[in-house]
């Protein structure tokens, strides 16, 4: 029978985890990065569509370039790489696409 559990670095009782504290903020940072992808992919959308004036897609650039802003922050806080983010699922890929360009 295989091991099924998550690899080292993103379990709390690994003895590479380190701080739970930075093991339960990369989990929490990683649900925020995957629902801002999301949010972000359905902004572009509607802002391709026509469905969103001329100012709300101004604030809809706004509030993603402060949240990616405040992301760094909380990355560099807990001493996590964005690139941590993305969990690798094997034979899928990867959690999130892959943006290295962003980061």
């Amino acid at each position: 029978m295989t091991d099924r559990r998550a690899p080292a670095r993103y379990r709390l009782d690994s003895p590479d985890a380190g701080d739970p504290a930075r093991g339960l903020a990369t989990l929490v940072l990683t649900l925020v990065e995957v629902l801002r992808e999301l949010m972000e992919r359905q902004a572009i959308r509607r802002v391709e569509d026509g469905t969103v004036t001329d100012e709300q897609a101004e604030r809809l650039g706004r509030t993603f370039m402060l949240l990616n802003e405040r992301m760094d922050e909380l990355t560099e806080e807990f001493g996590i790489r964005r690139e941590d983010l993305n969990l690798d699922l094997g034979p899928l890929g990867t959690l999130l696409p892959d943006r290295t360009d962003d980061y």
